[in-house]
């Protein structure tokens, strides 16, 4: 799925707020990080979308970490990356999508009207959401719109950090902190697609989980320490684990890769990153090589996990399913550390 500019319009651009239209949607009028404070129920206009917009028709979508980061405004420079400065821009932080096309407009090309997709939108904990064409694709065939819409956002930062900045091939020992949660369920199954020897860190409680998803073997990080120095690792994903660099280094082999995503802290200003800066700082001048990155949300990689879900070689690990109306208890229950997997939310049945 594409945007064509240089195709003459094909059909007329489509205003998707036709008299009296209203949806269901979640609204958000200030920034705030508790979200039964900031965030409520309401009946809205269902939105208009431009000449390279696709109006979908939400079925469902789902709650991650930046979820909340959006919500809050936190830390500060993500307001900065285009979230809105001093109030949301968006009418609510959800993102992650599946749905059916209801309209396109005038410059779309490769979607059209009925189309079943997944994918990243605006404002996606509503009845209908706007989305550009080339941050969807094609749901996949066997999956249901809740499972599908787990997968976009940790689907992507999953399989960006083991393909393209841990460079994961076949043999290659790795391993996962925070293996249990949104984009750590995803990474460990794809790391085994690509061939690794997968070694998952997380909670006694959650270990079963990692252990159905593929991991040879699994850590409880209450009870053994991964940097003991009995295993070098070809390379580590430290996933929300907010460990010293020193640390993780201890554990990683001399030439082995280091790959931040995430591990977030509540810090205002940085909220973390000062970690992945000091990371990035140092591994010009060691062996190892120490670093992270932005996730890119692009409808080929999309597709590139599309077909490994239809391949049955990574499937979305869902821990529950909340109604639009809870959002806020969705949105909490990530952030208490105990979800398995992802949280969906169902926006309308199919």
């Amino acid at each position: 799925m594409h945007r064509n500019q240089l195709d003459p319009p094909t059909r007329p651009a489509v205003m998707a707020r036709p008299e009296g239209k209203t949806m269901k949607s979640i609204v958000q009028d200030r920034y705030g990080p508790a979200p039964e404070d900031v965030l409520r129920l309401a009946e809205t206009d269902r939105p208009t979308i431009r000449r390279d917009e696709v109006l979908v028709k939400v079925h469902a979508a789902s709650v991650d970490r930046g979820t909340w980061h959006v919500m809050a405004g936190l830390p500060y420079p993500i307001r900065l990356a285009g979230f809105g400065l001093r109030r949301p821009k968006y009418a609510n932080p959800g993102r992650a999508l599946a749905g059916t096309v209801e309209a396109v407009g005038a410059d779309v090309t490769g979607v059209e009207p009925g189309d079943e997709v997944f994918g990243i939108g605006s404002s996606s904990f509503a009845e209908y959401a706007r989305a550009h064409a080339d941050k969807l694709a094609p749901k996949p065939t066997n999956l249901s719109f809740g499972q599908a819409a787990a997968v976009p956002i940790s689907g992507l930062t999953a399989l960006q950090a083991v393909r393209d900045q841990a460079r994961v091939g076949p043999g290659q020992k790795v391993l996962i902190v925070g293996a249990s949660g949104g984009v750590g369920t995803f990474a460990v199954q794809i790391a085994k697609a690509y061939g690794a020897e997968v070694t998952a860190v997380c909670s006694a409680s959650k270990t079963t989980l990692v252990s159905a998803l593929g991991a040879d073997q699994v850590i409880d990080y209450t009870r053994a320490d991964v940097a003991d120095g009995t295993i070098r690792y070809d390379v580590i994903l430290d996933i929300a684990g907010n460990r010293r660099l020193s640390h993780l280094r201890r554990a990683l082999a001399p030439r082995g890769r280091l790959v931040i995503v995430g591990s977030e802290t509540d810090g205002r200003w940085l909220g973390g990153m000062d970690r992945q800066l000091r990371a990035q700082l140092l591994s010009p001048f060691i062996g190892q090589t120490l670093g992270t990155f932005i996730a890119s949300e692009n409808s080929q990689d999309l597709i590139t996990i599309r077909e490994l879900i239809e391949s049955g070689k990574v499937t979305p690990a869902i821990d529950g399913t909340y109604p639009i109306s809870d959002v806020s208890a969705a949105i909490h229950h990530m952030l208490n550390g105990r979800a398995r997997g992802k949280l969906v939310i169902s926006v309308q049945p199919t």
